[in-house]
Parts: structure tokens; sequence; C-alpha cells
């Protein structure tokens, strides 16, 4: 004989159930946990880490990380990806959500200005002046591609105000993201590449190998931004207000960038 499901006989402990997580809510210090998706620009994968482990264990909620490169998760968000939370490594891509109704008004803001570096594990390969480009005593230069990652742009404005971006194509590798990119310099596949400063940078180390530290006349200030999307998520919320810290913003520098 097959089981009668009634919601009368359920309803009491639904209604109990409910009762205790209202109450719960109610009381200062106490949460219950839920998660935010977040859609991070590759070059930020050491900071976001640490920050998250932070805000998990004072809020108990989760963070779900998701790296790529900015152009490819503005795709990704426009076709409905399900993200709760954008942080770009420019600010167009979330000042466009904002226009096109896929982001919350007023909610975007900076949480961190980027510096890019040429890179090379080799000590002394790549000096002050970066010379080495000049000479073209190397192989390969990995570079991020400049349609989808901010970070590919700057090192093209870089080359392009050194005369350099024609004469150096043959011998370019593009990484589909700043990630990618660092990897085939870390990884010998390319001699030396353009990377985010902060892929470097540790807070409890120095920087290995040799870099150029590029001036900031040469491209255009890599101005991150966050923003929340479309959705009431109050964990989503209390991530971003956690972002805006003064002990996220330490780590957030401790990390080579700048910050607001």
């Amino acid at each position: 004989m097959g089981t009668t499901f009634s919601i009368h006989r359920c309803l009491p402990g639904l209604m109990f159930a409910l009762t205790c997580t209202l109450f719960l809510m109610s009381i200062p210090g106490i949460s219950v946990s839920g998660e935010v998706h977040v859609a991070v620009a590759s070059n930020f994968g050491q900071a976001i880490r640490l920050i998250s482990e932070r805000f998990e264990e004072a809020t108990g909620h989760e963070v779900v990380l998701s790296f790529g490169s900015t152009g490819k998760h503005y795709a990704q968000i426009r076709n409905g990806a399900p993200f709760h939370v954008f942080l770009a490594a420019d600010t167009e891509r979330p000042m466009r959500l904002e226009k096109e109704g896929l982001a919350e008004p007023g909610s975007r803001f900076t949480y961190a200005v980027g510096s890019l570096v040429l890179w090379s594990p080799r000590p002394g390969f790549v000096d002050t002046d970066a010379n080495i480009l000049k000479t073209g005593s190397f192989r390969r230069l990995a570079v991020a591609n400049p349609k989808l990652a901010p970070y590919g742009k700057a090192a093209r404005e870089v080359l392009l105000a050194q005369g350099l971006w024609e004469t150096l194509q043959n011998r370019m590798v593009r990484g589909e993201n700043i990630g990618q990119t660092f990897q085939f310099v870390a990884s010998g596949s390319a001699a030396l590449g353009f990377v985010a400063f902060s892929q470097i940078k540790r807070p409890d180390r120095p920087i290995g190998g040799s870099y150029w530290e590029v001036p900031q006349v040469l491209y255009t200030p890599i101005e991150q931004q966050a923003v929340l999307l479309r959705g009431d998520n109050p964990v989503a919320r209390a991530f971003l207000s956690f972002m805006r810290q003064d002990e996220t913003l330490r780590i957030i520098r401790g990390f080579g960038y700048g910050t607001p």
C-alpha cells in the first residue's frame, strides 16, 4: 500500500522550522549561513582567496569563486550565468552591466588599482629599463588577449608606445586571461611576459626572478571595479561591504595593488 503525503500533517513541523530560522536571524551576532557566487578577474586570485577565507570565518557564509578573463565573465553574465558579484579588472564591463540593467544601480565601486610588470623567473634576465624587448634576445613573450583581458590591453598599449607591437607579433604567445599568461612564463613556455604585479608580489616573501615595473604613463590605469549583480542576495551585499573594510584593503595592498 502506498503512503499518502499530507501537507496538513507536515505543516506544524515546517512552521516550527521557519519560526526557528527567523528567530535565529533576529539575534545579533547569529546568522543563517548562505553562499555568494563571485566571478573574479584572474589577476585577483591570490588576494580574493585570502579575503574569502576571512569573510567565511567572520560570517559563516560560503564564497564560491570562478576565475577567468573579465571579457569572458562579462559575456557569461549577459548570457545568464548565476553569479551574484562581479570583480572585474576594468571599469568598462561593470559600467556596461549597470547600463544594461544586469547590475544593481549604485553598487559599482573601485576595489583595487592594478600594476603591470614585465616578468621572467630568471634572475637578471629583465633589467629595470626592459632593454631586452628591444634587443630581442628571447624566443617567446607572453601577453594576455587584449580583447578579453584588461592587463593584455595595457600590455598592448605599452608595446605600441615603444613601437614594438608589430615587431614582436611573431614571438608572442597569448593567454586567454592573465592567469594563463602567467603560467606560460612560470612554466618556461615563454621566457618573459607582461603580467599583473599582484601575481609575483606576496606579503610574506620576496619577489623571485627579475622584472620591470612598467611606468604608469605608458598605459591606461587599471582601475578594477566590483558590482552587485541583479537579484536580492543579502550574502552578496555583505560580501561587497566586507570588500571595503580596512582589514580587506590591507590585504589588497599586501598583494601589490593600490586602493582607493
